[in-house]
C-alpha cells in the first residue's frame, strides 16, 4: 500500500478553561490515503467536527493542541509550522467545506469574486487569468450558465448550489485532501445525490482523498471506503465500510445501526441509546460508553479498554469484543444487572422510559388496526389550496406576478394516522402546513377540520379551534423563547387558551414533561441547558399540553442524529396510539417515512404529484419523481439499486414550466409533457398520481 497521505498520532485537543478543559479530542490516531474516502462518524458532540478543526489548526480561541503530530504529505508535522506557511496549506493542498454553506459565504460578494479569490491566493499559474478559471471550476461542479452565476450573490443561489459554490472554492487551489463536514445534511435526497457523486467524479478526476464527516450511515455506506466511529472524543472503531455495516464491532456502532428507521421494523419501536455522550470535563477511567450500553460488564465500568485487532483491519475499543467469535455480541456477552453501571440516570432524564410501559404489550397490535383501517370520518380536508405570494417591483410596488408557493393541493387525513408530505426544499410542503393551520392565510381553497371550514373564520373565531391544531418545527431552539423557563414554554398554550389556574397548570406540565420523558427539573430550567433531542421533546410536550387531534410535524427529525431521531420518533408513534392524534408530517427523510407514515403525498412545485399508502408509494411509485427520489435515499444496503440522477434544481414557483412542471428534469418526458398540466389517474381507491404516462 502507499504512504498516508495524512497520518494522525496521538491528536489531542482541548477546549475552555486549562484548570478544567474539555478534553474534545482525545489521543486520535488515524490514516488516510491518496485517492480513498474515509468517514469519521458519530453523534453530536462526540469531536468530529473538532478533529477536522484541529487537523487544519483553525480552533476556536479557546481552543488549543497540547499534544500530537498531524503528518501530511510531504509538509511534515502541520502542528510545527508557522501560522504563515500554515494559510498557504490551507485552501492549497488541504480544502475544507463545512455544513451550512450560506454561513460560510460572503452575502455581499458575488459568488464568482469568492472562488477568484481563492484562485488568486492559491493557484499560482491561474492567478493573472482568475475569471477563466473561475468558469472552469462552476462548470466542473455541475453550475448551468456558469457566466451568469459567477455574477449572483450567496441568496440567489438555492442550497444545493451554495454547496456547489463551497466546494468550487475549494478545489481552487487543487487540494491534496478535502475535509467535508458534513455536506448534505441540509439538503434534500435528490440534491445529496448530486453532490455525492460530484465528489465522486472529482475524486476519480483528480485523485484527492476525502475525510468526511457525517452522522448519516446511509451516506457513508454508499461513499466511503474505510471509517471510524467516534464517541466522547474518542475513537472507538476504525474499520472497511463493508466490514462495518456487514459486522460493526462496538456496542455503540451496532446501537446505531439498529436505529436507522425503515419500513421493515414498522410494527417495533426502534433501538434508542439511552442517555448521553457524557461531559469532557472529567477524566475516564472506564470505558466512555458503559452507563448507554446494554451489554456492558463489571470491568467496563473500572477498566479503560484496549484496543482489539481483528480481520479485514477492523479494530475495536472494547472489553467484550471478540473479533473471531461466530456468535453476535448480544448473545455472548449478557449483562451484569448487578454491576452498577447503568445506576447513575442524572443525565439520562428519561430518555430510555418506554412511554405508557403498562400499554407496551398490545402497542404492536393497536398500531396494526390504527395503520391499516383508517376511519370513515375525515379529520382534515384540503381542496384546492393556493397560496401565492405577489411580486412587486418599482417605487410604486406594483404587482408584477406570484411566487405559487402551494398552488391546488388537495389530500384528506383521517384520525389516528400519519399522513407524510415529501419532496425537495422549495416545492411547498412547509407553506402548506402553515397555510392548513392558518398560520398563513389561504389565497384560494378549502381547508375543512373536522367538517368545520376553516379559512371563512375570523382570527377571534379561529382561537378556541388552536387547541385541536398544534405545530412542532424542525429548529426546536429557534422556536423557543431562551428567556423562558421550560415549565412557562409548556404551560405557553394553557395560558393563551385560559386553561387551568396556575397551580393546575404547574402540575399538568410536570405530567407532560413526564409523558415524553423530561425529568421533572427541567420545569424550572432554560432551553440552552438541554440537548437538540430533549428540546424538540419539550417542543412535543408544549403541543400535547392543549390536547391536541393534529399535528402538523415539519421536518422534526432532519437536523438529528439517528440515536436522537430513534428516540422522537418512537415517542411521536407511542403518543398517537395512546391520543389517537393525527399527523402530517412534512419531510424529506424517506426512511422516516417507512418506518412511521400511513399515508404519502408526493410534492412538486406545489402540487401533489402522486398520492397512496405508503406501501404503494415506497413498493410501487409511478410518477417519475417519486421514482428519483426513492432510489436518491443513501441506504446501507443498496444492492441492485438504480439511481436514477436528476439534473438541475427545482424550477422557480414564480415561473413554472408549461405543461407538466417536471417535465425539464424528467427522464421520461416527451414532447406532449410541455403541452399540458396531466389530469389524475386513479390506479386504486388509495393510489393516484399526475402523469400521463402511468400505467397501473
Amino acid at each position: 500500500m502507499n504512504a498516508p497521505l495524512l497520518q494522525i498520532t496521538d491528536l489531542t485537543t482541548q477546549l475552555g478553561n486549562p484548570k478544567q478543559p474539555s478534553q474534545v479530542v482525545d489521543k486520535i490516531n488515524l490514516e488516510i490515503y491518496p485517492g480513498e474516502t474515509f468517514a469519521l462518524l458519530g453523534e453530536s458532540g462526540c469531536g468530529k467536527s473538532m478533529t477536522a478543526l484541529s487537523i487544519m489548526r483553525l480552533l476556536p480561541l479557546s481552543g488549543r493542541i497540547i499534544e500530537g503530530c498531524v503528518q501530511f504529505s510531504d509538509v511534515g508535522d502541520l502542528l510545527d509550522l508557522p501560522e504563515k506557511e500554515m494559510r498557504r496549506i490551507r485552501g492549497g493542498q488541504m480544502a475544507m467545506i463545512f455544513q451550512e454553506p450560506q454561513t460560510s459565504l460572503n452575502p455581499v460578494m458575488t459568488v464568482g469574486r469568492q472562488i477568484a479569490e481563492a484562485v488568486e491566493l492559491h493557484d499560482v499559474q491561474r492567478k493573472t487569468n482568475s475569471t477563466k478559471r473561475v468558469i472552469e471550476l462552476l462548470d466542473a461542479v455541475g453550475i448551468p450558465d456558469p457566466k451568469r452565476r459567477a455574477k449572483e450573490y450567496p441568496h440567489q443561489l438555492s442550497g444545493g448550489m451554495k454547496q456547489r459554490i463551497m466546494i468550487a472554492m475549494a478545489l481552487a487551489g487543487k487540494p491534496k485532501l478535502l475535509i467535508a463536514d458534513e455536506p448534505t445534511t441540509a439538503l434534500d435526497v435528490t440534491i445529496q445525490a448530486q453532490v455525492l457523486q460530484l465528489l465522486k467524479d472529482l475524486q476519480q478526476d483528480t485523485g484527492m482523498a476525502v475525510l468526511l464527516i457525517t452522522h448519516d450511515l446511509g451516506v457513508v455506506a454508499e461513499t466511503a471506503d474505510r471509517l471510524a466511529v467516534m464517541y466522547a472524543g474518542q475513537i472507538v472503531e476504525t474499520a472497511t465500510s463493508e466490514r462495518f455495516f456487514s459486522k460493526p464491532g462496538h456496542p455503540y456502532g451496532r446501537k446505531l445501526l439498529k436505529a436507522l428507521p425503515d419500513a421493515s421494523k414498522r410494527k417495533q419501536r426502534l433501538a434508542v441509546i439511552p442517555g448521553m455522550v457524557p461531559s469532557l470535563k472529567q477524566k475516564f477511567s472506564n470505558c466512555r460508553f458503559v452507563k448507554r450500553c446494554d451489554v456492558a460488564i463489571a470491568e467496563c465500568s473500572s477498566e479503560i479498554p484496549p484496543w482489539v485487532f481483528g480481520s479485514n483491519n477492523q479494530q475495536v475499543r472494547c472489553h467484550i469484543w471478540q473479533s473471531d467469535t461466530n456468535k453476535p455480541l448480544e448473545q455472548s456477552i449478557l449483562r451484569n444487572q448487578d454491576s452498577g453501571v447503568l445506576n447513575d440516570s442524572s443525565q439520562d432524564l428519561h430518555e430510555s422510559q418506554d412511554f405508557n410501559q403498562d400499554n407496551k404489550d398490545n402497542q404492536v397490535n393497536q398500531g396494526s388496526k390504527t395503520l391499516d383501517q383508517p376511519s370513515n370520518n375525515i379529520l382534515l380536508e384540503a381542496r384546492d389550496l393556493c397560496v401565492h405570494f405577489p411580486i412587486h417591483k418599482g417605487i410604486l410596488q406594483r404587482i408584477i406576478g406570484h411566487v405559487r408557493a402551494v398552488d391546488g393541493l388537495s389530500l384528506n387525513l383521517y384520525p389516528g394516522r400519519t399522513l407524510a408530505l415529501v419532496g425537495e426544499s422549495g416545492c411547498g410542503k412547509t407553506t402548506a402546513g402553515k397555510a392548513i393551520l392558518q398560520l398563513l392565510r389561504p389565497t384560494a381553497g378549502s381547508v375543512r377540520f373536522a367538517g368545520q371550514e376553516l379559512t371563512s373564520l375570523s382570527t377571534n373565531k379561529l382561537r378556541p379551534l388552536r387547541s385541536m391544531l398544534q405545530i412542532i418545527f424542525q429548529d426546536p431552539f429557534a422556536s423557543m423563547n431562551p428567556r423562558m423557563l421550560v415549565g412557562d414554554i409548556v404551560a405557553e398554550g394553557l395560558i393563551a387558551q385560559g386553561l387551568n389556574n396556575r397551580s393546575t397548570r404547574r402540575a399538568k406540565v410536570l405530567k407532560l414533561l413526564d409523558q415524553v420523558g423530561i425529568a421533572s427539573d427541567a420545569i424550572d430550567r432554560y432551553p440552552h441547558e438541554f440537548s437538540g433531542g430533549q428540546r424538540q421533546r419539550i417542543c412535543i410536550a408544549r403541543a400535547l399540553a392543549v390536547e391536541p387531534s393534529l399535528i402538523v410535524c415539519d421536518e422534526p427529525t432532519s437536523a438529528l442524529d439517528v440515536s436522537v431521531q430513534a428516540q422522537i420518533i418512537n415517542l411521536l408513534k407511542d403518543l398517537q396510539i395512546n391520543l389517537d392524534i393525527s399527523y402530517l408530517f412534512i419531510t424529506h427523510n424517506i426512511s422516516v417515512v417507512a418506518y412511521l407514515a400511513d399515508e404519502v403525498a408526493v410534492m412538486y412545485l406545489g402540487r401533489i404529484v402522486e398520492q397512496g399508502e405508503v406501501h404503494e408509494i415506497l413498493e410501487h411509485p409511478k410518477h417519475p419523481y417519486t421514482k428519483a427520489l426513492l432510489s436518491a435515499v443513501p441506504t446501507i444496503d443498496d444492492t441492485g439499486k438504480q439511481r436514477i440522477q436528476l439534473e438541475g434544481d427545482l424550477p422557480s414557483p414564480a415561473d413554472p414550466p408549461s405543461g407538466c412542471h417536471f417535465h425539464p428534469r424528467c427522464p421520461e418526458a416527451t414532447a406532449a409533457c410541455s403541452l399540458k398540466y396531466p389530469d389524475t389517474v386513479i390506479l386504486s381507491p388509495t393510489h393516484s398520481v399526475r402523469c400521463e404516462y402511468a400505467k397501473f
